[in-house]
């Protein structure tokens, strides 16, 4: 009688989906390093796209449901086992979304558009992302440019949000300016936490390979061989001599490349959104907050004056601002589609102008940020998948080819079910069918890739 047969899996992409994937395969309980193979090709770091500059929020308020439950608590789980509070910041954090009302110097209102009620991410009634646009459209004036918003929220995050006092401890916001604010989730309660996606990524990486994963990095991969039979191989070039090696007799591959998941797998219609975001400098309670500005109609951001320009955005904007452990403070601000997603991450362009409006726009609410000093500015591509119709969610499973696997296209919420993706993908190779969550509606092969 023939014993198990070994599998030679190879993971494509190091961020956070490639990474807790590689965890939890090397601890799933079929697992046997001296049967089972693992390699993980990175064409650059370990999180050097978004899994390194993203927020970290995690929230079971986020979407898609089928997963956040389930990753929310792996994420509790992973930081009592590790150390993660130490590790990788994680920790409960207060969240809440505040309108602002920005007075001109000379102390009259705004008459720009009045903040609206709705919640401070996705508004295209539950669609997966928000059109593509330019930065600045050719026929824009720039000073007519509405703020564009991240797909951070649905319509029953929305829900969530209850009326509330500005919490006493929420003292880096200048309050003055507050025309309201609503706590996510009941009153007195969070549904919120967070971590560093830089540390725990990383800290991901070195526990799959302290386990027997063989991490490369600097592998950009070039090709992935489909040969009648059931052995396959994965080409690869090695940035750092410029020769193509391959990994031979792959039985699995799985691709996780997040916004280059489409260059590798064209059909799955993954491709990258490109979102810019800073790092203060600062010790602040630990508070999640979105805002709605109101910025004065005759406000102009100091470091667009001095080069002759005009502001970016009408009305009103909408910064996400993160406290994060060790003294500092996470900012992003809106999409734009300005720069074509590069070969690998390590050449994403940065728009420092973007950069500097957000630090301009949240200085006109908070004093204290406003005279932080700045330890990053920074831009990633948020990967999302172009699906049809207004089903929102990543893809998460076999491909039509067998042996390819396909867990890209998270959009926003990329570290918050880094966990899950992960954990169900160590279930579908090991066990052949997801068992922790329902995943049907993501399924690969739903969506013709």
């Amino acid at each position: 009688m023939d014993g198990p047969q070994g599998r030679n899996i190879v993971i494509v992409g190091g961020g956070v989906i490639g990474c807790t994937t590689a965890y939890y395969l090397t601890r799933h309980p079929s697992y046997d390093p001296d049967l089972h193979s693992i390699t993980l090709l990175e064409a650059s770091s370990i999180a050097a796209g978004a899994s390194g500059k993203a927020g970290g929020l995690l929230g079971l308020w986020a979407y898609p449901q089928c997963l956040v439950p389930l990753s929310y608590r792996l994420h509790r789980e992973l930081a009592a086992e590790h150390g993660g509070a130490d590790r990788w910041g994680y920790r409960r954090l207060g969240c809440g979304r505040l309108g602002a009302v920005v007075k001109s110097p000379g102390g009259s209102k705004s008459k720009a558009k009045p903040p609206q009620d709705k919640p401070p991410g996705n508004t295209n009634g539950g669609s997966e992302a928000l059109p593509i646009q330019s930065a600045v459209p050719d026929d824009v004036k720039e000073e007519d440019k509405d703020w564009e918003k991240l797909p951070k929220q649905d319509d029953k995050a929305a829900s969530l949000m209850q009326p509330s006092l500005l919490p006493p401890d929420l003292d880096w916001i200048d309050t003055a300016l507050i025309q309201d604010y609503d706590e996510m989730g009941q009153p007195g309660a969070t549904e919120t936490s967070q971590v560093h996606p830089f540390q725990f990524t990383n800290a991901m990486a070195e526990l799959a390979r302290e386990k027997g994963v063989d991490i490369r990095l600097r592998a950009k991969v070039t090709k992935i061989g489909h040969p009648k039979s059931a052995l396959r191989n994965v080409e690869y070039e090695d940035r750092e001599t410029s020769e193509t090696r391959t990994v031979d007799n792959v039985t699995d591959v799985i691709v996780t490349a997040g916004p280059w998941t489409g260059k590798i797998l064209p059909r799955s219609r993954v491709e990258g959104l490109r979102a810019h975001s800073v790092v203060f400098k600062a010790d602040v309670s630990p508070y999640a907050v979105f805002t709605d500005i109101q910025l004065p109609t005759d406000y102009v951001p100091e470091h667009r004056a001095k080069m002759g320009q005009k502001r970016r955005h009408r009305g009103n904007v909408d910064p996400e601002i993160y406290a994060r452990p060790g003294n500092e403070v996470y900012a992003c601000g809106e999409p734009d589609s300005a720069a074509p997603l590069p070969e690998t991450a390590d050449l994403v362009q940065c728009d420092e102008a973007q950069c500097d409006d957000l630090i301009a726009y949240i200085g006109t609410v908070s004093s204290v940020l406003g005279s932080a000093s700045i330890k990053a500015k920074q831009a990633c591509y948020i990967p999302r998948h172009m699906r049809f119709g207004d089903e929102r969610g990543p893809l998460i499973g076999q491909t039509s080819v067998p042996g390819v696997w396909v867990a890209a296209g998270h959009t926003c919420w990329g570290i918050q079910n880094g966990p899950a993706t992960g954990y169900l993908m160590a279930e579908l190779l090991f066990d052949g069918a997801a068992k922790s969550a329902d995943i049907d509606k993501l399924d690969p092969k739903k969506f013709k890739v």
